[in-house]
């Protein structure tokens, strides 16, 4: 099991410079990753008054201070961005962090604050057929060879992107999706991870709904090995006992990644700064 901080890139976490050095701590205190949501607008219209960070330029100047843990966001909404661009970025940030992203991607949440209020289509099916549409494009422009393509909603006139990805045979992508839904997940099954969340969020999945999701995963791959299993939820930090029943859980679920969740829901900011101080649970 792999360990790792998840975090907001709003409301407290609004802020680079806290960002920055948070990631300094959390490889200090030896977690294994650093992730950060990738959102535009969350709330609706009467709230819009919290701050942002955007988490790509976040994730560059994280790449500067540290040198070991892996990074990146968790998730970055594909539908919403131009996959080439996105291409391109991740190329150069797997660069400057010298190999250590990861790249998460999604349909993208809540579908008002990141689509509508923006003018682009929020409707489910568009954004899946984005998001796959991303996904061969990202994939295809990393090749470093010719490529081209058509598709429904984007099409690219033969071209070649250098340089390839310092990662190879590429850069990791996880994919990300809400369960109880089973379209997230047989997408994800033909990447490098998957990264469940509960469309009820803030419930979170439990064991129980990782196998069902692994289940479908399975039905499109013969195995998952070397495949991510990534998960959210809460250790104490401070109760080894109690921590280790949790992370076994999820250990005997086929997890390999547990990712710490750190945001307002749960305690002020202080409190969660000691939390990634103490470090990734003691099991």
């Amino acid at each position: 099991m792999k360990y790792g901080i998840n975090i907001p890139n709003f409301g407290w976490f609004g802020d680079i410079h806290l960002l920055v050095d948070i990631a300094i701590v959390v490889e200090d205190a030896g977690w294994d990753g650093f992730f950060l949501w990738d959102h535009l607008l969350v709330f609706k219209q009467e709230d819009m008054v919290t701050k942002f960070v955007d988490p790509w330029i976040a994730l560059s100047a994280v790449a500067c201070q540290t040198n070991k843990i892996r990074l990146g966001p968790l998730i970055t909404p594909l539908p919403r961005r131009r996959p080439w661009k996105v291409a391109r970025e991740a190329v150069s940030l797997d660069y400057l962090s010298n190999g250590r992203i990861l790249l998460g991607v999604g349909i993208g949440a809540p579908p008002d604050a990141e689509f509508d209020y923006f003018g682009e289509a929020s409707d489910t099916k568009i954004r899946a057929q984005k998001l796959d549409e991303g996904l061969d494009i990202i994939t295809g422009l990393w090749s470093g060879k010719p490529f081209s393509y058509k598709g429904q909603h984007y099409q690219l006139e033969e071209m070649t992107f250098l340089p390839k990805p310092k990662q190879q045979p590429r850069i990791p992508i996880w994919v990300g999706g809400g369960v109880p839904n089973k379209a997230p997940f047989r997408r994800a099954a033909h990447y490098d991870g998957v990264a469940p969340v509960h469309s009820k969020w803030p419930e979170l999945v439990t064991p129980t709904l990782l196998d069902d999701v692994l289940e479908i995963i399975l039905s499109e791959r013969k195995d998952l090995e070397n495949y991510d299993v990534v998960v959210c939820g809460e250790t104490t930090g401070n109760d080894s006992a109690i921590d280790r029943e949790k992370i076994e859980q999820w250990t005997q679920a086929g997890a390999t990644w547990f990712l710490e969740d750190i945001h307002g829901l749960r305690a002020e900011v202080a409190e969660l700064r000691e939390r990634i101080q103490a470090g990734p649970p003691e099991v």
